[in-house]
């Protein structure tokens, strides 16, 4: 043992020796190691001095050679790769996408360093501040440090701040919005707050109907001879400000092109081909829209005084529409009214008709591997209301190459039809305030599914229903009504000999509820929250939510119990309750790493005509995006552990309740790719006894019968998709008996029956969430 600790100490000092790249420069030379500044000021507490340090150093240019551990990995690829002969091949790739070039100290401008520093601390009101630098380094190490001493003197703070009080129309719109000014009395001194301050009144006078208006229109002078260390703020309108840029403007006319090419230099309005209606001019030579769908997403009529939001909610409905490849949209002053803008909507319709084929590969942890083709033909204005048909025939196969279900491959094809109008379709009013169209949706669909040596499923499909955005965080789902039906064939003697069991071994009747005939219906909804797109939040979330009730209604008229369930077409119809929350947290710890956390807690709760779930909507765990050091559904429910013959297929486990944990970290290692280390946990669980399944009911216990898992992995952002490598291994098996399910102590990575039993690779596309 002491001899292999000497042997990895030796290679350790080999490898930390062989990653210095001093010995790649050349004579004369020294590597830049970065920059440190100093706030050296009696005047300013040392929290405010630190601050402005943390604020300062990130300035600095150029950066140096990125570290790691360390090491400098990427300069040190750079320079073992040599300067490559030609420009591909795998010494270009290393030294030009993996490598980085040595960032020099004769590459450092202290003076520019100085001058950038200096000009940040004024516009953060340190109107007194000196600064200075040097270097640090010795020519035996060849590693040289920029060091810089800022002398700020006291900050400067607003005194008062004062905006226009004269009679013009203009000046008192301005003063208007003062009350929520970014400009406080008391607060320190800074450019970015003038700067945000000017952006503010300008967005604020578009709604007001400025159109011409802009920021450089607005100035702010400063006084700082009013007192010590004390600024006065006077906002002011320039006095070049053109007279148009003064002026309240409205909506006179507004035309639209909705077969407008993006190659024509110019428009010319041929009144001849226009078409009148309400308050728009259409020129559509072949009536290839109906016009309501414009009176419908525009925003604008005729006489109202012209704002920012109707203008972008505007164009962002019409974008949304799905129609149009391009919106090119513009207001000119109108000829025949002052005071007055023409509105302009040139609009590039998309093909109308378009197909598209999709050839998807795919694997799971369960070690199936599989491919699947999708045909997709798309109508985008299908009765020249700009509804979107959909038409989709799918197939695949998923096998499994090695693993006890070798053999039971699963083959599968159907196709689907959507038909989605962008309105609401029913008999009340709905008008969103956002920039979203709200939609209407109907769909059918069929599936035929083949499990090789057990069964085949039938599923048909079909729901009506509506989706909505708030806006760019919040997304509605309802429908109205969603049906599915599952019938089985071909049921196998090997399957049904599982289910009832032999003389050697006990059946698993539950196996039988996989292929029953299965008939659900009734409303559904489901809410989004996302912030996600915020990315430079620090902490972001996303949240959803969904309730899905089945034959609530039709429960309470025919009646039925689980014991004599009642039938429709003489299949028994579920009843349940089915809620399921996903809340997701994303802490940004830098520019290239965070904290992703998330937890899903469902619950179904069959009643009346029901005991269980129907299996199709039951809750499973394990897999891929799920707990990753376990097979996809073979978790659960609780402590039960189904004992299946080697020689047999493993069937997938469900339940009626689900908790999930999951946390990964994630960091951006090089070029494109990035590591992550994470750890899963939970289980399901069954909300009624089962005899078959010891041990599945939910109780109490429920934390003591989570199921845990750790590992790590990589993902290769290839901007396109991310390709996610897993690997995984259990931390604690609830299936094992109490006091022995925690097996952290048993890991043994140096022996391969462990591995081969407990390690589990997961290749898939994207991130698990």
């Amino acid at each position: 043992m002491k001899t292999s600790l000497k042997y990895t100490l030796f290679f350790t000092l080999l490898f930390l020796y062989g990653c210095s790249n001093l010995k790649y420069l050349e004579e004369g030379e020294a590597l830049y190691v970065g920059g440190k500044v100093k706030v050296e000021d009696s005047l300013l507490s040392r929290k405010e001095r630190k601050n402005l340090e943390k604020e300062l150093e990130p300035l600095l240019r150029p950066l140096p050679n990125k570290k790691f551990l360390g090491l400098r990995p990427k300069l040190y690829f750079y320079n073992i790769a040599g300067e490559p002969t030609k420009d591909k091949g795998f010494r270009y790739w290393l030294r030009n996408k993996v490598g980085e070039p040595p960032v020099l100290f004769s590459q450092v401008d202290l003076e520019y360093n100085e001058s950038i520093l200096q000009n940040y601390a004024e516009n953060k009101g340190y109107f007194k501040v000196r600064t200075e630098s040097d270097s640090t380094g010795t020519s035996r190490n060849r590693k040289v440090t920029a060091e810089y001493i800022v002398r700020p003197g006291k900050q400067y703070k607003i005194k008062s701040v004062k905006f226009p009080s004269d009679s013009s129309v203009l000046s008192k719109n301005i003063a208007q919005l003062q009350r929520r000014s970014r400009l406080k009395v008391g607060d320190a001194y800074s450019l970015d707050n003038i700067k945000d301050e000017r952006e503010r009144i300008d967005t604020r006078l578009k709604e007001k109907g400025y159109y011409y208006f802009s920021p450089d229109f607005i100035l702010v002078q400063v006084d700082s001879t009013v007192g010590k260390q004390e600024v006065d703020l006077i906002v002011k309108v320039k006095s070049e400000t053109p007279e148009r840029s003064k002026k309240i403007y409205k909506i006179n006319e507004t035309y639209i092109y909705p077969n407008y090419s993006i190659t024509t230099d110019s428009v010319v309005i041929d009144k001849s081909y226009a078409e009148k209606y309400k308050d728009l001019t259409i020129i559509d030579t072949i009536k290839t829209f109906n016009p309501r769908i414009y009176d419908r997403t525009l925003y604008f009529k005729k006489g109202d005084v012209y704002n920012r939001t109707d203008h972008n909610l505007s164009l962002n409905r019409l974008v949304n529409l799905g129609t149009f490849k391009f919106v090119k949209n513009e207001f000119r002053v109108s000829d025949s009214i002052d005071d007055a803008l023409d509105a302009y909507y040139y609009l590039t319709p998309l093909p109308k008709k378009s197909i598209r084929v999709e050839v998807l590969g795919k694997t799971n942890s369960a070690n199936y591997t599989g491919t699947e083709l999708n045909v997709n033909w798309l109508n985008r204005n299908t009765f020249k209301g700009a509804e979107l048909l959909t038409i989709t025939a799918f197939g695949g196969m998923e096998v499994q190459v090695s693993g006890q279900n070798k053999g039971y491959n699963v083959f599968r094809f159907g196709g689907e039809t959507s038909l989605i109008w962008p309105r609401f379709i029913a008999p009340f009013q709905f008008q969103s305030g956002s920039g979203f169209v709200p939609k209407t949706r109907a769909l059918i669909g069929y599936e035929h599914q083949e499990r090789q040596r057990l069964y085949t499923l039938n599923t048909f499909k079909g729901s009506f229903g509506y989706l909505w955005k708030e806006n760019a965080r919040k997304e509605h789902q309802l429908n109205l009504t969603e049906i599915t039906y599952v019938s089985s064939g071909n049921v196998s003697a090997e399957y049904r000999a599982q289910i009832e069991g032999t003389d050697e071994t006990p059946g698993n009747p539950s196996l039988a509820r996989v292929i029953e005939k299965q008939l659900i219906f009734g409303p559904t909804y489901s809410y989004t929250y996302t912030n996600t797109m915020r990315r430079r939040r620090t902490n972001t979330f996303y949240y959803k939510g969904s309730i899905d009730l089945s034959a609530t209604a039709t429960g309470l008229i025919m009646g039925g119990n689980s014991d004599n369930p009642k039938q429709i077409l003489g299949v028994p119809f579920s009843q349940f309750v089915k809620l399921e929350n996903e809340f997701r947290h994303y802490l940004k710890l830098g520019n290239d790493s965070q904290l992703a956390s998330r937890i899903i807690v469902g619950v179904g709760i069959p009643y009346g005509n029901s005991k269980e779930l129907p299996f199709i909507k039951q809750f499973f765990i394990g897999g891929t995006n799920s707990i990753r050091a376990f097979r996809a559904r073979s978790i659960g429910p609780g402590t039960y552990n189904p004992n299946v013959e080697e020689s047999s297929f493993l069937p997938d486990q469900s339940g009626d309740l689900k908790l999930e944990l999951n946390t990964e970290y994630r960091a951006k290692l090089f070029s494109i790719v990035h590591g992550a280390l994470f750890v899963d946990a939970g289980n399901i669980w069954l909300m009624n006894d089962n005899e078959n399944k010891a041990g599945a009911r939910f109780s109490s216990k429920f934390i003591d019968e989570l199921a845990v898992g750790a590992g790590a992995g990589l993902r290769f952002d290839l901007s396109f998709l991310v390709l996610r490598l897993d690997l995984a291994f259990p931390l604690r098996k609830p299936y094992l008996p109490e006091g022995d399910r925690w097996v952290i102590d048993k890991v043994r990575f140096g022996d391969p029956d462990w591995r081969k039993e407990n390690l589990v690779f997961n290749l898939a596309i994207g991130y698990p969430f």
